[in-house]
């Protein structure tokens, strides 16, 4: 019996970033030493204050459902949250609580699109937007950014992708693959726009240089993805949240109860405990990622990549390498196969930055000087370097 599986479900392109680190297993299983800087996972343990929070939960019993919006003293911390760091008041019932941003924004844009509508979509950009549109029964409209723009979206070429099928903009402060952060001026711009605006700002906490700002400072026409999983290490434990414009909760609501029904109840308690008491814990990540990120930023200029300007936030650099070969995929197998270091090729964040490589500093820093001296000597063995 052949079995037939929706044209819908073939519009999603592999991951190529886990295409590279699952190549690198296997490598690795046979004996080889492997450095992984292909992906964006915090390399540190979950603060003690999340890990004694959620284990408390579950000495408790919290294993129950909750309610489908998530716990009140989470959506209650996440709204205090956004008061102290960015002066934006919230309510608790606009903050939709779940399992990781990428659910969400499953649920957003399938609210969001018909069939045939338009969503515009930084390139390069991550590399599971497109998907997440397309699935939808949307149209990526892609904004064809710029190095010397950090890759982020201007508005003038924004409003030159409006029309009447347009339904919005996503926009990723700090950005993955590039690292660069909008300020208050360019989220202002963007804000002027007439299209209502996503902001995926799942980094936000690592942010190096430059202030950090939210979209709800410019416009309330907009939904914010946040989360735990970056700045406090917390990726496996899969919890993020949606805030949402009053009159679209009831309807996203009803998704997340459908189709997800609601985040684990203890982990929700971590993220109490994340909020309230893991400001140093980040503080102290954060320094250290700074520390990486210099050093990475340094030695890819020195070996010759174009680092055409320095990333100032996440833990990303996205570094020009079409000096050594255009086709991204090709050269980061390569250099996989030879060095035994992971890289994700550029293509994977769209034909933007094909040609160029993300290097991820979620590695120690002494795993990282050791990468790019093996990369140093893979470049001269292809005649790259004298």
């Amino acid at each position: 019996m052949q079995i037939k599986l929706s044209q819908r479900s073939q519009l999603v392109t592999p991951f190529l970033a886990m295409e590279v680190m699952e190549r690198a297993k296997e490598l690795e299983a046979a004996g080889r030493d492997i450095i992984y800087l292909c992906l964006g996972e915090p390399d540190f343990p979950t603060p003690p204050a999340i890990l004694a929070a959620t284990g408390q939960a579950l000495a408790e019993g919290a294993t129950s459902y909750t309610h489908s919006l998530g716990l009140i003293e989470l959506r209650q911390e996440i709204c205090r949250f956004y008061r102290d760091q960015y002066a934006v008041v919230i309510e608790p019932e606009q903050v939709i609580v779940s399992s990781g941003t990428s659910p969400l924004m499953l649920l957003l844009f399938t609210a969001m699109l018909e069939e045939g509508d338009e969503f515009i979509l930084p390139d390069p950009g991550y590399a599971c937007y497109p998907g997440f549109v397309k699935f939808s029964g949307g149209v990526p409209a892609l904004v064809k950014t710029s190095a010397e723009d950090g890759f982020q979206p201007q508005p003038e070429q924004v409003q030159a992708l409006i029309n009447d099928k347009t339904r919005g903009l996503l926009i990723n402060s700090p950005s993955n693959p590039a690292g660069s952060v909008l300020s208050g001026a360019q989220m202002q711009a963007l804000a002027e726009l007439p299209i209502p605006i996503v902001s995926d700002e799942i980094y936000h906490g690592l942010t190096y240089q430059g202030e950090e700002r939210c979209i709800l400072e410019f416009t309330d026409d907009a939904f914010v993805l946040g989360g735990f999983s970056k700045a406090y290490a917390m990726t496996g434990w899969r919890l993020g949240y949606l805030i949402a414009p009053k009159p679209c909760v009831r309807t996203l609501q009803t998704l997340h109860q459908n189709f997800l029904i609601c985040a684990n109840h203890f982990v929700q308690r971590g993220g109490i405990a994340a909020l309230q008491q893991c400001a140093d814990d980040v503080a102290d990540m954060r320094e250290v990622y700074d520390k990486r990120r210099q050093e990475l930023v340094k030695r890819l200029r020195e070996l010759g990549f174009g680092v055409h300007f320095e990333p100032k936030g996440a833990f990303y650099v996205l570094a020009d390498a079409r000096h050594i070969d255009t086709n991204s995929q090709r050269l980061s197998l390569d250099i996989l196969q030879k060095t035994g270091v992971a890289v994700t090729p550029g293509i994977d964040f769209g034909e933007g930055a094909e040609g160029f490589l993300r290097f991820s500093y979620t590695r120690p820093f002494d795993e990282i000087v050791v990468a790019l001296e093996r990369i140093e000597g893979y470049l001269r063995q292809r005649g790259k370097l004298p």
